[in-house]
């Protein structure tokens, strides 16, 4: 792999980023934590406020990516076959009527699974599959989903009522969960300007599935060395509230720590991180800087940590102080 080569499929990745910027503005952060999952090959839990954009993020990036887009509207009456589809009677000429399989939302390359929390958890549970291998299994035969395929799920953190929380089986299938932060006044600004308008913005598709498969495997041949992997590792046992590395810190507030998925994320994630940053290899700053949406939904903190106020952003920030390099 040469420096051209990597410069001409970041250029792509630069025309990505300038095509969002005419539909979504600011939120440059959640932008590239999107764009690095997808990099990565992994799905996104994106958090925030109603109103924010998440929604019309999702919509956009597929309409730049020339991906099969699907969207899922979680509800709590959703069943499983709702997302997985199933086997319906349908008349063929010449047969009569066979069992013939009818595809669910699931089958898309980018999928928008909105309010994933509003599903009961036997609904979200039928995501777990898919997410991880890939394929579902509909009356005892398993089918392959298109590639890439990705979930950009949402959620919202305020509207607890009605909700069914994530278990943390299904929280570990996201590569990082991105926080939505509120605009500033200038991008408020902007945002109001321009959607009280006629003005309307028609987005092209810049980049190719077969592009994104290329880039994905490009950002899996670059370096890190084994240091930095082990600090991935440091990082994770460091987290665990039972193990020997546990600081009085993690004892008092961690109820349990990150899981092997955590490391793997980082180091994926890192390596996306120095593709979009020029890099042939894997910084230390690459892997510092997914930490926090690497392992945030991976941590599970206890009740006196609830009680002091105490959060997951402030523990990760503590085992990024403790661990060296």
């Amino acid at each position: 792999m040469s420096t051209e080569h990597l410069n001409a499929y970041r250029a792509r990745i630069t025309q990505v980023r300038e095509a969002i910027a005419q539909q979504v503005i600011g939120q440059d952060d959640v932008v590239e934590g999107v764009l690095l999952c997808i990099l990565a090959g992994g799905h996104a839990l994106l958090e925030g406020v109603p109103g924010l954009g998440k929604t019309l993020l999702v919509r956009t990036m597929s309409s730049v990516l020339d991906l099969h887009y699907s969207r899922i509207q979680f509800t709590p009456d959703l069943m499983p076959a709702d997302i997985v589809g199933t086997e319906i009677l349908r008349e063929e000429p010449g047969h009569g009527l066979k069992f013939v399989f009818q595809p669910g939302p699931i089958h898309g390359n980018l999928v928008l699974a909105d309010e994933i929390n509003r599903a009961t958890p036997k609904t979200q549970s039928a995501l777990l599959e898919a997410m991880q291998e890939a394929s579902v299994t509909v009356g005892g035969q398993t089918r392959r989903l298109p590639t890439p395929f990705f979930v950009l799920a949402t959620q919202n953190p305020l509207e607890l009522e009605g909700t069914y929380p994530l278990p943390e089986a299904q929280l570990d299938r996201f590569l990082l969960k991105i926080h939505v932060p509120f605009p500033t006044r200038a991008e408020l600004l902007d945002i109001v300007s321009t959607t009280t308008s006629n003005a309307q913005t028609q987005l092209e598709a810049v980049l190719s599935a077969d592009e994104i498969l290329a880039i994905q495997s490009t950002i899996r041949e670059l370096l890190i060395t084994p240091e930095l992997i082990g600090y991935a590792v440091d990082l994770i046992l460091h987290s665990q509230p039972e193990g020997e590395h546990a600081s009085d810190e993690v004892r008092r507030y961690v109820r349990y720590g990150a899981g092997p998925r955590a490391a793997q994320a980082m180091v994926k994630v890192a390596k996306a991180r120095a593709f979009l940053h020029g890099r042939l290899n894997v910084a230390p700053e690459d892997l510092r800087a997914v930490a926090i949406p690497a392992l945030r939904h991976r941590i599970g903190l206890n009740f006196e940590a609830a009680a002091d106020n105490y959060s997951v952003e402030h523990l990760i920030e503590h085992l990024l102080g403790r661990v060296g390099l």
